[in-house]
């Protein structure tokens, strides 16, 4: 297989869309730049809907923005709908709220060029989003691994990718491409982020990318800054010039209107030839249940 490129998209939450059909259309934007520059799937950040708080109805508590967002969302799901196989690049149009029977998820939808829709919840919510303030949440229970394009993959949402115990569960499914989108309100946040995607690809010896937006929404209530970069991450092998980094745009907080969009390869085959046994010194799909643990 040719290597598969990836773009990765840190949108600017400035962009303040008047309506659903204008963020559509910045959507399109993306989709269209992704397809010009070769990309077969464009990654946009987690709640990267809080950028249709711009238009929200005049009065609206912050109790009731994640109910408006979703309703935004659901608006915009049918206009996305089309576009993937339009432009032939699939799109992961960053996480929105989704009302379901047990409350509202924060919710990664995945729009293929083949015509399906693959959903993923955040599974271990921040405690802003489990709090009893403006954002009340619920987690996901299930994490899917699915194909697109002849690669494995699945999407672990910003804190996510920093829990160890599901690096664990995707250890043994053998993925080719891991995707985080994330949202992370401090430097910190992003050094976070960032910092365990590259361990997640050492770990699963797999791609990893990962984008956060940028930039603060007209109208937010919530969050006032935003930093983050993109990054296409992989192990760091010799094959790959040692460093893990295939290609990285540093940190920024958008605040000049900057927003950093990433067009990488992910060198599928090179990656499966390692995993097959020619890493320099990866394990595999290791475990640890002949350790125990003990105290003195």
């Amino acid at each position: 297989m040719a290597d598969y490129s990836v773009a990765l998209w840190s949108f600017n939450l400035s962009r303040a869309p008047a309506s659903v059909f204008a963020f559509a259309r910045q959507i399109e934007e993306g989709l269209e730049r992704a397809a010009a520059e070769g990309a077969r799937l464009l990654v946009l950040p987690e709640y990267l809907i809080e950028c249709c708080l711009a238009f929200k109805p005049d009065g609206l508590p912050p109790e009731e923005e994640m109910s408006f967002l979703a309703d935004v969302g659901a608006d915009l799901l049918p206009l996305l709908g089309p576009l993937p196989e339009k432009h032939g690049v699939s799109v992961l149009a960053g996480t929105m709220p989704v009302k379901t029977a047990s409350g509202i998820t924060n919710t990664a939808i995945l729009l293929t060029s083949d015509g399906r829709e693959i959903r993923q919840d955040k599974l271990c919510l921040t405690p802003f989003e489990l709090g009893s303030g403006a954002w009340q949440l619920v987690p996901g229970t299930e994490l899917k691994v699915f194909e697109l394009d002849g690669l494995k993959m699945a999407i672990l949402v910003c804190l996510d990718v920093e829990m160890p115990a599901l690096s664990s569960l995707l250890a043994r499914q053998d993925l080719d491409l891991l995707l985080v989108p994330s949202m992370t309100e401090k430097p910190s946040g992003y050094h976070r982020v960032f910092g365990c995607a590259k361990a997640r690809a050492v770990e699963l010896m797999c791609a990893v990318g990962v984008c956060g937006v940028v930039g603060a929404s007209k109208g937010t209530t919530q969050n006032d800054t935003n930093f983050s970069g993109a990054a296409l991450y992989l192990p760091c092998e010799e094959e790959f010039g040692y460093s893990g980094v295939a290609a990285e745009i540093p940190l920024t907080g958008g605040t000049s209107g900057d927003e950093p969009f990433l067009v990488s390869s992910v060198p599928v085959e090179e990656l499966r030839a390692l995993k097959s046994g020619k890493a320099e010194v990866w394990p595999g799909a290791w475990t640890a249940d002949h350790v125990k643990v003990s105290a003195g």
